[in-house]
Order: structure tokens, then sequence, then C-alpha cells
């Protein structure tokens, strides 16, 4: 058997037999890793334990429709991100930091499920089954449905999973299990690829619903193949920072539901915990009276969420003055403020200007454009906004303030947190029926949006 080797990209799967700095298939630079390949007899041979049906080409109105319901847990926020639910012979993949709480949402999921008499696999080739117990004594858990499995041989592992029939699996993580016929080691480009691949294969075949977890890269994106993401149905990343509690799991691609769905988590020592009204948490240590700080009602896929928005405006000591944000594009800091000195006549190009999202949320709807102007102008002018203001709205550049969707639910979500004055576009106001117990008023401009935020509420 002869030992050749070969350079594989690991954002397109692109092959070369030499190293180049730019990937030819992507345009990435950087991302060509060399792999090991040995010519000769080819060893690669499939799983014969499982049964594979002949597919036949079927008009689609023929097509045989049946009506399963989804697996639910007891986990709200789980369901939400989702779809409504586990939908059976699904391929979940979910990624995040190291330490960020993957594989204890996972244990716990599995736990859940196990105690309605459903039979849960939870492979682990990163921990030993010890190791896994040990999670499991802390986190509460002690369930005779929940089988652990330390392996890293996906051989193995397809075969346990064909003899025992479980209800749900759980991989934990994708980058440590092999195939043996395949000569590169763990984690490359050709071990990722063919395991996700013979993993899908299973869980369609099957029907079980299969969760695998991902290791992320520096930049952030999920280390492996791009093509790793196309395979799977869901992809869910798990975010959050390491020193604070609250963790987000968000949905980037779901073929089952609605993508840029969030579920909120609180890390406790018990394990994860549901935020089930993340506005009053992420409101909750507003200071009042302070200038800089609004609040916006953004939406999180089929959710509104409240989120407290701040802004520093100071005087600068270099020629550029420098523009910085935590949780929103940079680029539309810049654009508003370019609008609020052009069309309202606040003098910005000699201001420092450092935009946050309170809570580690990070929003990018135009829906918070109004918001951000009403904040940096705020502080600006060193004039607070009343505590119970809430403003929507997108802003163009011309300084007109635009229409955005779901208004009603924006402002009714608003209206149960307390707050007395809701400032939407002017387009907005008509099809929606408003809240008794909060005033909304309509802006055309910019101009007029800010008169307002500065005086105070009649309430």
């Amino acid at each position: 058997m002869k030992r050749k080797t070969k350079f594989v990209c690991t954002e397109c799967g692109y092959e070369s037999p030499k190293w180049m700095g730019k990937c030819p298939g992507c345009n990435s630079w950087n991302t060509l890793l060399e792999e090991e390949v040995y010519i000769g007899k080819n060893n690669r041979k499939g799983n014969s334990n499982i049964v594979k049906e002949k597919s036949v080409p079927t008009p689609i109105s023929k097509v045989e429709m049946q009506d399963e319901p989804r697996t639910l847990t007891t986990y709200l926020e789980f369901n939400r991100v989702l779809g409504g639910g586990v939908v059976k012979g699904s391929l979940v993949l979910i990624g995040g930091d190291p330490g960020i709480g993957k594989s204890t949402l996972l244990l716990q999921i599995s736990a859940d499920i196990s105690k309605s008499s459903k039979k849960v696999l939870y492979v682990s080739g990163e921990e030993s089954a010890r190791q896994i117990k040990l999670r499991a004594d802390r986190l509460g858990i002690n369930n005779d449905g929940l089988l652990v499995l330390a392996e890293n041989d996906l051989e193995i592992v397809v075969n346990t999973i064909d003899n025992l029939q479980p209800d749900f699996v759980v991989i934990d993580s994708i980058q440590t299990i092999f195939l043996p016929h395949v000569t590169s080691a763990p984690g490359s480009v050709s071990q990722v690829r063919e395991c996700t691949a013979e993993i899908m294969k299973v869980a369609k075949q099957l029907s079980i619903p299969v969760f695998i977890v991902g290791h992320v890269t520096k930049e952030g994106a999920i280390a492996g193949p791009r093509m790793l993401e196309h395979m799977v149905d869901t992809v869910l990343y798990f975010e959050g920072e390491r020193h604070h509690t609250f963790r987000i799991l968000r949905a980037v691609k779901n073929r089952f539901g609605s993508t840029n769905e969030i579920g909120i988590f609180e890390m406790k020592e018990s394990g994860l915990a549901e935020v089930l009204n993340p506005s009053e948490i992420f409101l909750e240590e507003r200071s009042e009276g302070t200038a800089g700080s609004v609040v916006v009602a953004s939406m999180e896929g089929t959710r509104p969420v409240l989120v407290e928005l701040q802004s520093l405006i100071s005087p600068s000591c270099y020629g550029n003055p420098r523009r910085m944000t935590t949780g929103i594009d940079q680029n539309k800091v810049v654009l508003i403020m370019a609008v609020l000195e052009k069309r309202v006549g606040l003098l910005l190009q000699n201001q420092d200007a450092y935009v946050k999202i309170a809570g580690g949320v990070k929003l990018d709807e135009p829906a918070v454009d109004l918001a951000v102007a009403i904040s940096i102008a705020s502080s600006y002018k060193d004039k607070k906004i009343s505590t119970t203001d809430v403003f929507i709205g997108e802003v163009g550049l011309t300084g007109e303030v635009r229409r955005v969707s779901r208004i009603d639910q924006r402002v009714t979500e608003a209206a149960k947190l307390g707050f007395k004055r809701a400032i939407v576009p002017k387009r907005n106001l008509s099809g929606w029926n408003i809240p008794n117990n909060i005033e909304v008023i309509g802006v055309n401009d910019l101009g007029e949006a800010i008169r307002i935020a500065f005086t105070e509420t009649p309430f």
C-alpha cells in the first residue's frame, strides 16, 4: 500500500496535490490542510446490519404523507428553537465555544426524554463513562433509560444503534469520531465528512433523531468542511460569555421550523435553567435617568424581546474618531450617525461613539435603527430618555422612519412590561388593535422622533 499526501480545503472540501495559500474552489485563504492517503486495496465496507430499501421514482402527487407528532421535552425554550419539538429521523448539529455548556444541555435533554419511557443513547468520544456519570450526579440525573457509550469507532456506534434501536441518539463530538477505512486522523475534513454522511444515513433509515456536537474554530465557525452544515437538517449555535451565566441557543438553519429562533438559558450549579421571560432579565439592571439608555423591542424569530441599548458619545482626542460596537453591526451605527449629522444637524464627526446591547444579545434587524439614533442623540445632547418609552422603527438614508413587521407583538410585549409610550413608524399605526395601557405615537422622520423622545411622557 502506497502512502501519499493531499491538501483538502476545510471550507469547501476542494482537494489539491500541493499546498496553496488560496483555495481555487471557494477563494478562502489558508484553509488547505494536509491529509495522508493510502493508495492500494480498497478496504472500505458498508454496514451490512442496516437494511437498505431500494428507492424508486414516485410522482409527487402520489407521495403519502404521515402526520408524525414531534417529541416534546419539558424544556420549552429547546422546543421553540427546534420549531416545536424533535422530529423523527432529523440530524441536528450543535456548535459552541469550549466550556459553554453543549454537553450539559444535551445530557439534560437526554435525561428528560428518557423519563418518558424512551431509550436514549449518549455516545461520547471525549469522556469516559465515569466522567459522564460525574456530570450526571451533579445535574441530578439517574435514569435507567439513559444509556452511555464511550466509543470513538463509528462502526461500533452504528452497530450498537442498530441492535438497541434507541429513540434518541447524542454523539459528542463529531470531531472525535472516526471510521477505520478512512485513513486520515479523527477531526480531519475527510473523517468529518464521511462520519456525518454515515450518521445521516442511519438517522434517515431508522427514523432516529440524532444530535451531534461540533467544535468551533477561533473565528466562531463550526470546525470541519462547510459541507457539514449543508448535510444536517438543523444547525444550532450555543452562544454566551463564559464568565456570564446567560446562554443563548440560536437556530441558523432549520428544515423543520423557523430560523433566527432563540432559546435563553441560565447556567446554574445544578445545570442549565430556562429563562421564560428574557425581557425582564435584560431590563432588570437598567439604570434610570441616564442619558444614552433606551429600550428597543426586537423580534427573535416569533418572540418579541425587549433589550436595553446604550450609547456613549464623547469628544475625540484623535483625528479619526472611534466607532466601537457590541452586539450590533458597526456599519449600521456609522450609517445612522451619518443620517443624524446630515438630516438632523448633530455634529458627530469629531465625536467618539460607543454603542452596546446590554445582556450579551446580538441584534441585526432594521427595527432597531430608531433606537440606535435616539440613543446616540440622547448621549450627545446629554438628555435622558423616559424609562417608560420604547422605540421601534427602521431609519432610511433620507431620515424617514419606515414601517417594520409584527408591530402588534412588539407593542404588546412592551405594554406587558409596564411601558407607557411607544414611538413607532406612522405607517404602522393601522391594521391592528392597540393595547389600552400604552400610548402609541407614529412618526414620519427622525427629527420628529427625537423631539418627541426629549419630551416627558404625559403618564
